[in-house]
């Protein structure tokens, strides 16, 4: 990241929003939370915002292949599981990065130096339900 970033109003309160809550939004929903605080924001200032957020590493994205992206306000390395029942995204709080990568670089022809794992299934509120 050659170029600091400048924290406009805009990105801090998209920021604060992100990092008051652990339900991985999407951007429609951060658009209504950021509202609240800045009634004249568009949606097309958030997403830009989100995106810039992202590109310098304050936050991270989650899209994968989902029809909404959602946003993590916890920019450092860790797994997330979604349940396929509510579509809820939940962090874990689980340590497989170095031994991941060591095993990838020892058993392959491969260099890893990052990679995303998600994990998919029933969230304890839905096994609850059942």
């Amino acid at each position: 990241m050659a170029k600091k970033t400048r924290m406009t109003k805009q990105r801090k309160a998209i920021l604060r929003v992100l990092r008051s809550t652990k339900s991985h939004p999407t951007a429609d929903w951060i658009y209504e939370k950021v509202r609240e605080e800045i009634p004249n924001i568009s949606l097309g200032t958030v997403y830009r915002n989100l995106n810039v957020l992202a590109k310098h590493g304050k936050i991270n994205v989650l899209d994968y292949g989902s029809n909404h992206s959602r946003y993590d306000g916890n920019p450092d390395h860790h797994y997330h599981f979604r349940c396929k029942k509510c579509g809820g995204v939940f962090d874990l709080n689980i340590d497989l990065t170095a031994d991941l990568n060591k095993k990838i670089n020892n058993e392959t022809e491969f260099i890893v130096h990052s990679h995303r794992l998600e994990f998919n299934g029933i969230c304890p509120n839905c096994q609850q339900k059942n």
